[in-house]
């Protein structure tokens, strides 16, 4: 078998630390943007004498916890590999990913939905339209930047790969981009909601209304925190990398003089920026084990060269069939 250890730092940091810390200024753009909606909810809600507005600045409070979980992801998962994790911890920024979706759910969702039906039961209107308005608008303006960068980052992104951004976005293994671009789609979706509810309030004199559009946005975030759970749980597990990457590392394999055919290619994220592949590789039976090794080196250079996200290759020499090759695997 020949193994590949981990990439050199300087490949590391040419291939991933960009890009991470990228993530990292989308993170805390998105946290800072849900800590001033908070502060204007909040005061808001104590000026106008608003309960309303001073549950959703818990509602943005939240948000800004759930920032706080991403960027815990991120730094975890950047730790170093060691004897107790030789494989890194990388996996540990999908554990915290996934922590700030169920909280996404629990206290977004849940929080939303609860208050909604609570208004309707109570009937229960808003004070001070004027200062809701403003409000509404300083959030707009706020989330509005957040996702604005991180629309960038998913453009620029998804140009590099050649893929368009809906498809960058399920298929990235960057979970931290991936749910600030998320909540603050939804978080704007949800802002033009609640001006709708206010509006139709204020003209009808009627707290219904408030009361749907709370469960409206309630139900709005359940569907962004179950596609972020679901995500997460699957890199968990263990994905493999996208069907086009798998069948382009099958394709640099074969490529190799004295391959014959590459029967077995696994592939798993380890990381948002680290991947695992492990091979059955049929050489051809005329060779010597110091050409397999030249060859294996060979393979692990081209798929790392093409590649930088490739931190360990693991070729194992198999008997095979020539021309029976596994392609079209991965994550399509």
């Amino acid at each position: 078998m020949a193994a590949a250890g981990p990439l050199p730092s300087g490949d590391s940091s040419d291939g991933s630390e960009a890009p991470q810390n990228e993530s990292v200024g989308t993170v805390i753009v998105a946290g800072l943007a849900n800590l001033a909606i908070a502060v204007a909810k909040l005061f808001a809600g104590l000026v106008a004498g608003s309960a309303a507005m001073v549950s959703e600045s818990a509602h943005s409070f939240a948000d800004t916890i759930t920032e706080v979980f991403l960027f815990v992801a991120l730094r975890r998962g950047a730790t170093p590999a060691d004897e107790e994790h030789p494989f890194g911890y990388g996996k540990e920024s999908f554990v915290w990913a996934f922590i700030a979706a169920v909280f996404t759910f629990v206290g977004g969702a849940g929080f939303s939905i609860y208050h909604g039906i609570e208004t309707i039961v109570r009937g229960e209107q808003t004070g001070e339209f004027l200062w809701s308005y403003l409000v509404l608008a300083v959030s707009f303006v706020a989330e509005g930047t957040s996702f604005l960068r991180a629309r960038r980052q998913v453009a620029g992104a998804s140009r590099r790969w050649g893929v368009s951004p809906s498809r960058f976005l399920r298929l990235t293994p960057d979970t931290t981009v991936k749910a600030v671009y998320f909540e603050d789609s939804a978080a704007l979706i949800g802002l033009i909601l609640a001006g709708a509810g206010l509006a139709l309030t204020e003209v009808t004199g009627n707290g219904m209304w408030d009361g749907i559009a709370s469960i409206a946005i309630g139900l709005l975030l359940f569907a962004v925190a179950a596609i972020l759970a679901q995500s997460n749980a699957s890199l968990l597990v263990g994905r493999a990398v996208p069907r086009r990457v798998h069948n382009q590392i099958a394709a640099d394999l074969n490529s190799i003089p004295i391959v014959v055919a590459v029967p077995t290619l696994l592939t798993m994220q380890l990381g948002p920026g680290d991947v695992l592949v492990a091979a059955k590789v049929d050489f051809q039976d005329d060779v010597s084990g110091g050409e397999i090794e030249e060859a294996s080196d060979e393979a692990e250079r081209r798929l790392r060269a093409r590649y930088p996200g490739i931190r360990y290759v693991f070729l194992d020499p198999t008997r095979g069939t020539a021309g029976r090759n596994h392609v079209d695997g991965g994550v399509e």
